[in-house]
Order: structure tokens, then sequence, then C-alpha cells
């Protein structure tokens, strides 16, 4: 080929590149637009761990766009409180909230079965069933009816019991007892004459300083150390039998996620299931040293007795039945959750449980 034909060619498919490029970029432009969303976080800035999330979530986005696609984060408190994000969202007021569902179970019981139901699935089993069982999008059915659209954005793991100013041995001393718990599980406490109390976060130390609280459940040891909790009631229980595997979510409002180009709807998806993954090993990176931080200040480490937690899971049953009878929603999306709640515990009972007992055996042998 002769220089001169060489770059007579040359030219001509420098030419098509560069025309090729003006008309790819109005493409990639119209799939890669500009949004800039606004999240309110039910949680304050202090918990890098939960508030976190919704950092991990606007960064993954922010990247995969090349900045793009903007998700501000801001804490409870600072647009509204965190017990009104998901009405802020679906009001149009922002079009994200990052929260826990069974905080407006007042609003609706079936708010809570997104989140954490009392005797419920573990961590893993509800991924499995978010995931693979179909639990997404029926949760999503009754979300639509509230003009939101829901994605997991975290798990804490089974949490702990809470704290208490004084020791809990038998179901009676539970009568009267003023405990902050959220959502759902109060519904199930009241039957066994427990006084529940919503208050967000943020208020919990200063009620149980004051004494205007009895107890107090919040998350696990990271969490709750770092509240201080420790401090003003000296007896931490466990299991959070409420909690077994708490799902945290990004509630968005529907017509705006509607809105959004087909790509940025599926990142939406990639990043809240990798924040759903990415805080659950968090946590469970944390609480190890935090838990033996806390038994070192002090702190009395107590289990629930067989006969408390017996009279619970009674008294969840009872609730449940009540539901199932008065709401179609709470009882469609339930019979989904109990329905796998008995395969995963079959299950989880051979290999798991029992990898896990004799790994835990040698541990407190010392062998490990």
């Amino acid at each position: 080929m002769d220089r001169r034909s060489f770059l007579t060619k040359a030219s001509i498919g420098g030419a098509g590149a560069a025309a090729a490029s003006v008309l790819a970029a109005p493409a990639i432009a119209q799939s890669m637009p500009k949004v800039t969303w606004r999240l309110t976080s039910s949680f304050p800035k202090s918990l890098d761990t939960i508030y976190g999330g919704a950092e991990v979530l606007s960064k993954y986005l922010s990247e995969a766009t090349d900045g793009n696609f903007q998700i501000q984060v801001f804490a409870a408190g600072e647009i509204v409180p965190g017990l009104q994000a998901a009405d802020a969202v679906s009001q149009g007021t922002v079009e994200a909230c990052h929260t826990v569902a069974y905080y407006f179970w007042g609003k609706d019981p079936t708010y809570a079965l997104g989140a954490a139901v009392p005797f419920s699935l573990s961590a893993r089993g509800k991924a499995a069933w978010d995931y693979h069982g179909g639990g997404i999008d029926i949760y999503n059915e009754f979300l639509a009816t509230q003009g939101l659209y829901g994605l997991p954005g975290g798990n804490t793991g089974v949490q702990m019991g809470g704290w208490f100013r004084k020791e809990i041995n038998t179901v009676e001393d539970l009568k009267g007892l003023k405990f902050r718990v959220g959502g759902f599980a109060g519904k199930v406490m009241e039957k066994l004459g427990v006084v529940p109390q919503q208050i967000a976060g943020g208020d919990i130390y200063p009620s149980l300083e004051k004494g205007t609280i009895d107890g107090a459940e919040w998350v696990g040891p990271y969490d709750d150390e770092k509240l201080g909790f420790f401090k003003v009631a000296p007896y931490y229980y466990y299991p959070g039998w409420w909690e077994g595997g708490p799902t945290v979510h990004f509630f968005f409002n529907k017509s705006k996620v509607e809105e959004l180009p087909k790509a940025y709807q599926a990142l939406l998806k990639t990043a809240a299931q990798a924040v759903d993954h990415d805080m659950l090993s968090k946590y469970d990176y944390k609480n190890p040293t935090a838990i033996k931080s806390l038994v070192g200040q002090g702190t009395q480490l107590r289990p629930f007795s067989p006969e408390i937690l017996s009279a619970c899971f009674d008294a969840a049953n009872e609730v449940y039945a009540e539901m199932e009878a008065s709401n179609a929603n709470f009882k469609k999306i339930w019979d989904s959750i109990k329905a796998f709640r008995s395969e995963n515990y079959t299950w989880a009972q051979i290999a798991e449980y029992n990898y896990d007992t004799f790994m835990m055996v040698q541990q407190n042998a010392g062998k490990l």
C-alpha cells in the first residue's frame, strides 16, 4: 500500500470514527443523564455501619456512572425525623430513605414483614427468601400501595435482646416493664405485660439514664457500645428473638424510580444488593471485638430463659393469627415466609448447625 492510499483510507476511517463518536455521544448522554436525589436516613451519623450503608450506596452509584447519578445522604433529623423517613419518600419530600420497615408497622403491620418479625428467619434465611424466594417482589406489591419501591439495603444479623436496668429472670419480671423496642415486637410483648416504647436511636440513652424507660434494645455490641448503653443499664440480654435477621431497606419514591433509565434502575438493584451483603459482613467482623470490650467494662451478659422465650413464641403466634385474620396483605406475605421458614430450618440444623456447634466447642476449650 503506498503512502497516499494509506492516508486517504486513514482519513476516511478517522472521519467515520469521528462521525460515530458524534452519533454515540447523545445516546450515551441519554442513557446516563445527570440525576441528583436526596436520601434521608433513619440513623445518626455516629453509627458508621448502619448509617454508612446509605453512603456506600451513594458511592457505588456515583462511581458506576462517572458521577452522573448522585444521591446526597442526610442523617436522621436533618430533613425529617428518623421515624418519618418513609412518609417523606412517599410524599415526594425526598426521593429515597434508608430505614427499617418495622418502624412504620403502625401504619400497616405488613411493613414489618420486610424487615423482621419475631421468630422469623435468620439473616441468611431472609436473604434467601428475598432474592430467590420471591420476597422482594411480593413485598413490593404491598409497597406499591404506599407509593414506594423497596430494596434490601443491609442486615445486622441476629440482634441482642437489649439492655436492662434490672435482671429479667421470669415472665413475671416483664409485667409493667417500659421497654424501648422497634415496631411489631412491641405488639407481642404487650401480651406479656410489657409497655413498649418506640423511641428513635438518638433518644434511647437519655431515656435510659433518666429512668423514663426500664430497658431498650438497639442492634448489637458494636453499635450499642458506641451509644454507651452499658453506662446506664448493666444487664445485656440475648438473643433478640424479635430480630433474627433484620433487613434494613432502601425505600424509593416509586414514580421517581420509574423515571430512571433502565441502566440506572439495574444499577440501583445491584448497588443495593452489594450494600445488603456489605453491612452484614461489617457487623460480623466488628461485633466479636465489641462484645469482649463491653464485658471488660462491666457489662453483665444474660440469656433469656427458656420460659421467657417459650412464652414470647406463643404470644407471637397469637398475634400472627390475629393479623392473618384481619389483613390480607399481611397474610399473603407471612404465608410465604412461613413456608420457607420451615424448609430453611430443616436444612440449617443439619450441616451448618452441627459444624458451628463443633467449632464453638473447640473455641470454648481454647483450641482455636
